[in-house]
Formats: structure tokens, C-alpha cells, sequence
């Protein structure tokens, strides 16, 4: 997973100082996810909250902040690319969804049972297959929307 946002921001770096925030966002977020399962019991409450802060926010700036630059981009150039975005955006959102619901489930967790850990650890699981998805999406957006565009918008800046 972080070898392909390493990709991704390899790809599209420089393109965009909104994607390129994105991008180092989503590093920053895998790198979380990617160190909790070995943190230790007692410090899982805060790493926990940190990690689903850090999700909420990249979610909340692609929600409110990226696609909606990429789908001005789309429908500035009226290319067709704003036609197929619109075709991952459903799917964009059951991973929304899922992201949601666990951090409802861990957000706030405190004094965890082992019951509690086990679970979080299978839940934590089906995460990681939902981000990789959620990354994958919204790669093909950035390529659809953006990469497309990209000299003309570079000329722009």
C-alpha cells in the first residue's frame, strides 16, 4: 500500500499543490496504519485516535476539498473525463461508508478488552483492503481529471 502512494505522488507530484497536500496526507495516513498493529497495548487508545483523525481528515479533503478541484478541472476541459469520474464516484462511497463506521468503533476506545483488541485487529484488517480500493478509485480519478489536463493546468499556475 505505501509503495503505491509513493507511485501515485511520483506520478502526479508537482501537478498540484491540492493533490500534492493529498498525496502526502495519504502517506502519512498509511504509515499510521501501517505502524498500529504494533503498538503496544497500553498506548492503543491515543494511536488509535490519531489514526482515525488523520483518516477522517483525508477523507473529509478529498470529499471537500479534491474532487471537487478535479471535477472543475473535468468540466472546464469537457473532455468526457467528467463522464467517466462520475462512474467511480458510487464506488468511492461504500468505502467512505466503511471508513466511517469503524472509526464510530474506535475513535473513542477506551480501557479495550481483549475481546475488543481481537476484534479491532480483524476490523483494522478490513480496513487496510477498503483503503487500498478507496486509493486505487481515486487514483484513476486523479488520472482521469487531472493528468489529462495537466500541461494546460501547469501553464495556468
Amino acid at each position: 500500500m505505501l509503495e503505491k502512494c509513493q507511485s501515485a505522488h511520483e506520478r502526479w507530484g508537482g501537478v498540484s499543490e491540492v493533490i500534492d497536500n493529498w498525496l502526502e496526507h495519504r502517506q502519512k495516513l498509511i504509515s499510521n496504519f501501517v505502524a498500529l498493529p504494533n503498538v503496544e497495548v497500553r498506548d492503543i487508545e491515543g494511536s488509535i485516535e490519531s489514526f482515525c483523525t488523520l483518516m477522517m481528515d483525508y477523507l473529509s479533503s478529498g470529499h471537500f476539498e479534491v474532487y471537487e478541484k478535479l471535477l472543475h478541472e473535468g468540466s472546464e476541459f469537457d473532455d468526457g473525463g467528467l463522464e467517466e469520474a462520475q462512474k467511480i464516484f458510487p464506488r468511492i462511497q461504500p468505502t467512505t461508508d466503511i471508513a466511517l463506521d469503524f472509526n464510530d468503533g474506535y475513535a473513542s476506545l477506551q480501557n479495550p478488552t481483549v475481546q475488543q483488541i481481537r476484534e479491532f485487529s480483524f476490523q483494522l484488517s478490513k480496513l487496510g483492503e477498503n483503503l487500498e480500493e478507496r486509493f486505487a478509485l481515486e487514483d484513476q480519478l486523479i488520472e482521469i481529471l487531472h493528468t489529462s489536463h495537466r500541461d494546460t493546468v501547469m501553464d495556468e499556475a
